[in-house]
């Protein structure tokens, strides 16, 4: 099997149809592929790897994508370990020298077997001595030293409460303008749709208004419950429901099943593909939810997880090495939802098209 999909990913057109020969457009397809792999993917790996270095490593110019750190010796005389580095010397060799201090462009360094004399190297003529190291630091401390698993559980609760309300508030409208007949449902739709143009900063003062009168200020289920309509998971549904034969409906209506039946056990289990598209774009939403939830919450123990990374952007420090990481942690979730629903996409949005 692995034999066959590698001829397959890596035949070519050929000069004459042989496939011996390189044609312009193998050059541009392996071109574009290679180019939107490297687009597609190559942020989440610098991000990876980024996370695992330390705030000198990510202070660095030019950038490196793996984690290096420079060598430490501890040195006879010096209370810290210093940085190792291979220096140039005059006479054309190279020696391995611990440096003392640095000042304006000459580093001024010492042997480390030897360190009784100090040697003056200009900094263009040194390079670090550097190994590849994993600062895990950057995973654990933000979990010991801070509320970052209550920050986890916090945006678990809330995308996993907002997503199956989402999936049953929007699959009721979908089904009612899907299935049933009356005046105005068109417009009904419409309406639904031009909601779409309306941006969040228009609605957010009276939708504040709302929460702060309901009691719902600085309580999660305020910043559930005004996401849970959304027109586009009303569209998506809708457009895979009309594709379910009305057939259906009518014999279960013959058979004396309630609409709620009829909805629950019928129309669901056959719009499961379209609830899984839904599903997966909700996660992705509440989870990576950042101003709404900014705006309601004010207690730091509510926090929610990208709220929660604002703690390490202080005024004059930004803690990048704990951002990084905590971003790594933040995707980890929607992958992993991603992975096991991915096989429904193509089939919920291709019948979501159907009609």
């Amino acid at each position: 099997m692995m034999g066959s999909a590698a001829r397959f990913i890596f035949r070519r057109r050929g000069t004459s149809g042989t496939g011996k020969g390189w044609h312009w457009t193998d050059i541009v397809t392996w071109v574009w592929l290679v180019g939107g792999l490297l687009v597609m993917f190559g942020p989440a790996v610098w991000l990876a790897f980024s996370s695992f270095k330390t705030p000198a490593a990510l202070a660095e110019f030019p950038p490196t994508i793996l984690p290096y750190v420079t060598q430490q010796v501890t040195v006879e005389g010096y209370d810290k370990p210093l940085a190792l580095y291979e220096a140039a010397m005059p006479d054309g060799s190279t020696r391995v020298l611990a440096e003392v201090r640095r000042i304006g462009i000459v580093s001024q360094m010492v042997n480390p077997q030897a360190p009784g004399e100090i040697i003056k190297v200009n900094i263009a003529d040194r390079k670090p001595v550097r190994t590849m190291s994993l600062a895990t630091e950057n995973y654990t401390q933000p979990f010991v030293q801070f509320d970052f698993v209550q920050y986890l559980w916090n945006s678990v609760f809330v995308t996993v409460m907002a997503t199956l309300i989402t999936l049953v508030v929007n699959s009721m409208a979908a089904f009612a303008l899907s299935k049933y007949e009356f005046r105005g449902r068109t417009l009904a739709m419409l309406v639904i749709l031009a909601t779409l143009m309306v941006p969040l900063s228009v609605i957010m003062v009276p939708l504040y208004s709302i929460i702060s009168s309901m009691g719902l200020f600085n309580n999660l289920w305020g910043v559930i419950l005004p996401t849970v309509a959304t027109p586009t998971g009303v569209f998506i549904l809708r457009q895979y429901m009309l594709t379910i034969p009305d057939e259906l409906i009518d014999a279960a209506r013959m058979d004396k099943a309630s609409e709620w039946q009829i909805y629950w056990r019928i129309v669901l289990p056959l719009a499961a593909p379209a609830l899984a598209v839904l599903a997966i774009f909700s996660v992705v939403w509440r989870w990576n939810d950042f101003l709404w939830p900014l705006i309601v919450l004010s207690r730091r123990e509510l926090y929610t997880l990208q709220v929660g990374l604002s703690i390490y952007a202080g005024e004059l420090n930004v803690q990048w090495h704990f951002i990084l990481a905590m971003t790594v942690v933040t995707m980890i979730p929607v992958v992993l939802v991603f992975i096991f629903l991915q096989r429904f996409i193509t089939t919920g949005i291709a019948g979501a098209g159907l009609k």
